[in-house]
């Protein structure tokens, strides 16, 4: 029983230390090449999901935020939690509550979300999130 909560305590600890999420050389050219517009290292955030569902949930991690002129990109050191490109085809929505800003992905039952603080800003942080996703093929389709 110690040693499995000693465990768990290290895994902990290792997740949540360190500084930003290291990129691919390919994906740090390529949001280089795009501009890279905000980025917020080691942000905790509230991941929600089957929204309005009796299997509704919610969990939360530290991740990386990227934001580009063409791209939102959360990264949690594993692996890529969201992507949103200028080919993404669903239904995004930025929303601000106070200091926080979340980021939903999916209507109805399917909806997921992603809530954060921002490290400064949060009224520009909206404004560069909402950008990326009015130039979407999803939004676009919409129009």
């Amino acid at each position: 029983m110690w040693f499995a909560l000693l465990v768990l305590a290290s895994v902990s600890v290792n997740a949540c230390s360190g500084g930003p999420v290291r990129l691919t050389p390919e994906l740090q050219q390529r949001f280089d090449t795009e501009g890279i517009v905000r980025r917020a290292d080691k942000v905790f955030f509230r991941y929600s999901h089957d929204l309005g569902t009796p299997r509704s949930g919610w969990e939360e991690w530290p991740a990386t935020l990227i934001v580009t002129h063409r791209t939102i990109f959360i990264h949690d050191g594993v692996r890529i939690r969201l992507e949103i490109t200028p080919r993404s085809t669903g239904e995004y929505r930025v929303r601000r509550e106070g200091g926080r800003v979340s980021v939903r992905a999916g209507s109805g039952r399917s909806g997921r979300s992603w809530a954060f603080h921002p490290p400064d800003d949060p009224e520009r942080w909206v404004k560069d999130l909402r950008a990326v996703i009015e130039a979407s093929a999803g939004a676009r389709r919409r129009r």
